[in-house]
């Protein structure tokens, strides 16, 4: 059977193009604010979101969506605690996200086999009920970024600048950091928890390595993330991989051309 045959597997495709055009999107702000580890600490906390919706009989994708909004709020807020040593903020939630998943899920018996396929994606389980969320909050992040993009593009590339020139730096942090919770949230269905940042971040640096200017680092970080999830998930259905893995190896593989063309192209560099 054509493998669009499968009703889980043209619900997995949708949601995996959504995820492959946000997490990207997303990603390249992030890479370019210097906060890469932001993603990994938010998926974190998502971790221990998903848990608990399990435990309570809720959504988990909204439980994780829950927890990882309030762990962007705590981020930013702790981010203003050690303004010398804003990092700490990150290590302290990743920690935290990190041991309350772990907790959560020893409280939970039976909860291993259905917690796997939200930490490295499961494709089987790609219902209906997680597309319309999905689709729903990924139009609601791009809608966003589009609205704000000329400030997000400022406080990006001069922070110090952009509040000399009088914009809210404070709130579009906040607001910035809580679009990434959400689109951490979104991605667990696909990607799995483990690897959802990755897919924010390699191929952003893959498309920096051959982008001459941000609209086309932009264009080929898109375009990068969703070679690599069309490319994950018919691995993951002909060989029987995981799909998080076999996108984010995509993303791998897509990073080493790009640097290779670029030595290639201009060596030294």
């Amino acid at each position: 059977m054509d493998i669009f045959d499968y009703g889980f597997m043209r619900a997995a495709f949708l949601a995996g193009l959504v995820t492959g055009v946000v997490c990207p999107v997303v990603g390249l702000f992030v890479t370019l604010r210097r906060l890469s580890m932001i993603a990994d600490a938010l998926s974190h906390v998502s971790l221990s979101g998903v848990v608990a919706g399990l435990i309570m009989g809720a959504h988990p994708v909204v439980t994780a969506t829950v927890f990882s909004l309030s762990g962007a709020l705590l981020i930013e807020a702790l981010r203003v605690k050690y303004k010398t040593y804003s990092e700490l903020a990150i290590a302290i939630l990743l920690s935290a996200g990190l041991a309350g998943g772990a907790i959560l899920l020893s409280l939970g018996s039976g909860l291993s086999a259905n917690f796997m396929g939200y930490l490295f994606g499961s494709i089987v389980t790609v219902g209906f009920s997680d597309l319309y969320i999905i689709l729903g909050a990924g139009v609601f992040i791009l809608a966003l970024i589009r609205l704000f993009y000329k400030e997000l593009f400022l406080v990006s590339f001069d922070e110090e600048g952009a509040r000399v020139a009088g914009l809210p730096v404070m709130a579009i942090s906040v607001g910035f950091t809580a679009v990434t919770a959400l689109a951490i949230a979104i991605s667990i269905r696909t990607v799995g928890l483990l690897l959802v940042s990755s897919l924010m971040i390699l191929p952003v640096a893959a498309a920096l390595k051959i982008a001459a200017s941000f609209k086309s680092a932009l264009v080929l970080s898109v375009v990068m993330g969703e070679a690599a999830v069309v490319a994950g998930l018919f691995a993951s259905f002909y060989f029987n991989l995981i799909p998080g893995g076999a996108i984010i190896m995509a993303s791998v593989i897509m990073l080493v051309a790009a640097i290779a063309y670029r030595s290639l192209k201009s060596p030294g560099s």
